[in-house]
């Protein structure tokens, strides 16, 4: 077990999770007893508000609608060396918490990833299953091989790792940023398998499997431009000159033939195309450069926050 010298909190976003909070709350608190439980609803219509207060937990809000929105406001207000993040809805396993803590603790991580391992059908909808499979492997070729779940809402992460995180996204897509940024950081993370369990009764998922897996594919293609915006204006810039390249030659050879150009609109077009590759290119190494200046800041906010210390 970890030591009880270090302050852990267990946040716990909610939206209209009356069902499942008060058996989230126990749970964790069986298992971390020394923790802190943290419930933040966001609009929920339901009791959730009432019910997680009578567990034991200490209720805030966030007014703003989103997942991305409430896990901002929970790393901004809660201070503490280690931070446990679950969702509300009774699917992930409280007694994988102390051992993603200390996996944490013992391998001097930034963020341990609880890997879903579902116990049952109604657990992971294909829907689901097939999206997350596909998104992780389009992040794991965009940024490099480093998670197998990308958007498990189980986490544990170091005060580092919290308080040095820039949260940008609004909703579901919160998990894909969170992975991103440990990935271009190059922060030490693990992966751990827990057991993911089919939602209790009453309990309804909020995830779009179509509408948030679109949400979350659009995230990677952002972040991807603004973190490594080289190779996104490059792979831009060549797609234009083959294009142009491609119009040009019929116009070249007519040319070389015959030393007309009859096909002037096709000429033009071949010849702006290539200047907008080359604005892309040239795009692409300036912003590259910013985005280094950026990267550097992101590691000095994140180097400015003690490390754990196992006292």
């Amino acid at each position: 077990m970890t030591t009880p010298a270090l302050r852990v909190a267990v946040l716990v976003p909610c939206f209209n999770e009356e069902a499942a909070v008060a058996t989230v709350v126990a749970d964790f608190r069986k298992v971390l007893p020394a923790a802190e439980i943290f419930v933040y609803d966001n609009n929920s219509r339901d009791r959730t508000v009432d019910v997680a207060r009578a567990a034991g937990a200490e209720v805030r809000s966030e007014r703003r609608q989103g997942k991305g929105h409430v896990i901002r406001r929970m790393f901004a207000d809660i201070e503490a060396d280690i931070y446990v993040l679950v969702d509300g809805d009774a699917t992930y396993d409280a007694p994988s918490a102390p051992r993603m803590i200390d996996m944490l603790v013992k391998e001097h991580l930034d963020m341990v990833v609880g890997f879903r391992v579902d116990q049952s059908a109604a657990a992971y909808r294909p829907g689901h299953r097939t999206g997350n499979w596909m998104l992780t492997g389009f992040l794991s070729l965009v940024f490099g091989q480093a998670f197998k779940d990308i958007l498990s809402g189980y986490r544990v992460f170091s005060r580092r790792f919290v308080k040095s995180f820039p949260v940008l996204s609004d909703g579901f897509e919160i998990e894909t940023e969170l992975s991103v940024h440990a990935l271009e950081l190059a922060l030490p993370v693990a992966e751990i398998e827990t057991p993911y369990f089919a939602r209790p009764v009453g309990s309804f998922s909020k995830l779009n499997t179509w509408r948030d897996g679109f949400r979350i594919l659009g995230t990677i293609l952002k972040l991807y431009r603004s973190e490594k915006p080289l190779r996104f204006f490059t792979a831009i810039g060549v797609l234009l000159m083959v294009i142009s390249v491609v119009l040009a030659i019929p116009v070249i050879i007519t040319y070389l033939e015959q030393g007309l150009v009859p096909r002037l609109p096709t000429a033009v077009l071949s010849m702006g195309l290539m200047i907008m590759a080359v604005l892309s290119v040239s795009s692409g190494l300036v912003l590259d450069t910013v985005t280094r200046g950026r990267r550097e800041m992101k590691l000095l906010a994140y180097l400015s926050q003690p490390a754990i210390n196992k006292k």
